[in-house]
C-alpha cells in the first residue's frame, strides 16, 4: 500500500494553501479532490474580496488569521503575479443610529491592529460621490484578487515542493489506528485504492461535517452539524458608481447587501443570506431567482438612491458552509487536532466560510505548524 506523510481532502483555496505548506515544509503530501478541477466548490462562487479584518472578534481565530493571512496574500500575489487590487473600503452608516455600530466596528479594528479612518458624510462623498451616507469608515487595506489565479499559483509552489494533486479522487473514509499511520479510503472512476498517510487533513467545505463522520476513531461528539447559507449575486447593467467596495453597517453575523468589483470593473452586488433546508450540499441549487431582486433594491438604494429602476442583472451564488444555524451566533473558525479531538494525526477544518479565502495562508500555516509539532 501506498504511503505519504500528509494527505490534504479537498483542492479550493483553502485545502491547495494548506497542501502548499504541508509540502514546503518537507512533507511528502498529496492534495485530493473530488472534482475534475481545483475550486470547483465554495472557491469557485465568493466575491474574491481580501478582507482587512474588521469584523472578527480580537483573539479569535478568524481575527488571527485573517490579519495575517491578508499580509501574507498580498505578498504571495505579488511575488507570483496574481492580479489582484488594494482598492479599498468604504463601510457605511446611512442614518445616525447606526453610527454607535460603527464606532463598535472601528474599535475592532483597532484592537486586532487594522488600520480604519473615521470619514464624516462629507468626506465619504469626496471618495464616492455617488454615495448616501451618514459617515463612514474607509479600511484602506481591503482589495480584491484573482481567486483562480491565486489557486494555479498555490498548486504550482504544492508542485514545485514535490507535493502531487490528485483530481476525480473522492474520499470515502478514513481509520485511525494507535501508533500507525491512518488508512484512507479513496473512490476513482477506475475504482479507486488505499492509502496510508502520517496526516489527514479534511479541508473538504460544505463537506466537511459529512466526511469527518466517517472517520473511524474520530468520537462524534467532535463534529458539529453542518447549515447551508445561500448568497445570491446581482450585476449591474451599466457604468460602475464606485471605484471602491461599499458595505452597509454590519448586523449581527451578516455584513448586508455590499459593493464588490472585480477586476475588469463589473460591479456586483450582493450576498443576500438565504438558509436552505438540504440534507447536504448534492440537494443545493444554485440559481439565483431574478423575484430576489426587489430586496437588493431596496437595501441598495439606502447607500446609493441613484440605483436605476430595472439594473440589477441576476449573476451567481454561493453557499457557505456554516456550523450554526439561524440566530446563532457565528462561531470561530475550527482548527480541530489532536488536543481537540484526541485522534493522533488527524486536522478537521470546520465552519472556514469567509474570510477564508483572505485566511487560507495562515491557516495553511496554522496547519504545518500542528504537523510539525504532532498536536
Amino acid at each position: 500500500m501506498e504511503r505519504v506523510q500528509a494527505l490534504v481532502v479537498g483542492a479550493g483555496v483553502v485545502g491547495l494553501a494548506v497542501g502548499r505548506a504541508l509540502a514546503m515544509d518537507g512533507l511528502e503530501t498529496v492534495v485530493v479532490e473530488s472534482a475534475a478541477g481545483i475550486g470547483q466548490g465554495v472557491s469557485s462562487r465568493n466575491s474574491e474580496v481580501i478582507h482587512a479584518g474588521l469584523y472578527y472578534a480580537p483573539g479569535s481565530l478568524k481575527a488571527q488569521c485573517c490579519v495575517r493571512g491578508k499580509a501574507l496574500l498580498y505578498d504571495f500575489c505579488a511575488s507570483h503575479g496574481v492580479p489582484h487590487a488594494r482598492c479599498g473600503k468604504l463601510v457605511v452608516a446611512t442614518a445616525s443610529e447606526q453610527h454607535e455600530a460603527l464606532r463598535g466596528l472601528q474599535q475592532r479594528a483597532a484592537a486586532n491592529g487594522v488600520p480604519v479612518q473615521w470619514l464624516q458624510a462629507a468626506q465619504a462623498q469626496a471618495l464616492e460621490p455617488a454615495l448616501h451616507c451618514t459617515a463612514a469608515l474607509l479600511s484602506p487595506s481591503t482589495g480584491i484578487v484573482d481567486s483562480h489565479a491565486l489557486m494555479l499559483a498555490l498548486q504550482g509552489d504544492l508542485e514545485r515542493a514535490s507535493g502531487a494533486l490528485a483530481l476525480c479522487s473522492s474520499v470515502r473514509s478514513a481509520s485511525f489506528r494507535p501508533g500507525g499511520p491512518a488508512v484512507v479510503q479513496v473512490a476513482t472512476a477506475e475504482g479507486g485504492f488505499e492509502i496510508e498517510t502520517e496526516w489527514l487533513v479534511n479541508a473538504a467545505g460544505l463537506h466537511a461535517c459529512a466526511l469527518a463522520r466517517c472517520f473511524e476513531g474520530l468520537e462524534a461528539r467532535h463534529v458539529p452539524q453542518a447549515h447551508f447559507a445561500k448568497g445570491s449575486y446581482f450585476t449591474l447593467a451599466g457604468r460602475p458608481p464606485f471605484s471602491r467596495l461599499v458595505y452597509p453597517a454590519p448586523v449581527d453575523a451578516w455584513l448586508g447587501v455590499h459593493v464588490t468589483l472585480d477586476l475588469g470593473g463589473q460591479v456586483r452586488f450582493g450576498p443576500d443570506l438565504e438558509w436552505l433546508g438540504v440534507e447536504g450540499p448534492q440537494d443545493i441549487d444554485y440559481a439565483v431567482d431574478p423575484r430576489r431582486a426587489a430586496a437588493f433594491e431596496d437595501a441598495i438604494r439606502r447607500y446609493w438612491p441613484a440605483l436605476p429602476a430595472g439594473a440589477l442583472r441576476p449573476d451567481y451564488s454561493g453557499v457557505r458552509p456554516r456550523i450554526h444555524g439561524p440566530g446563532e451566533p457565528a462561531p470561530d473558525f475550527r482548527i480541530d487536532g489532536p488536543l481537540r479531538h484526541g485522534v493522533p494525526g488527524l486536522v478537521n477544518l470546520f465552519g472556514i466560510e469567509s474570510p477564508g479565502l483572505t485566511s487560507a495562508l495562515a491557516i495553511g500555516e496554522q496547519v504545518a505548524a500542528l504537523a510539525l509539532t504532532g498536536r
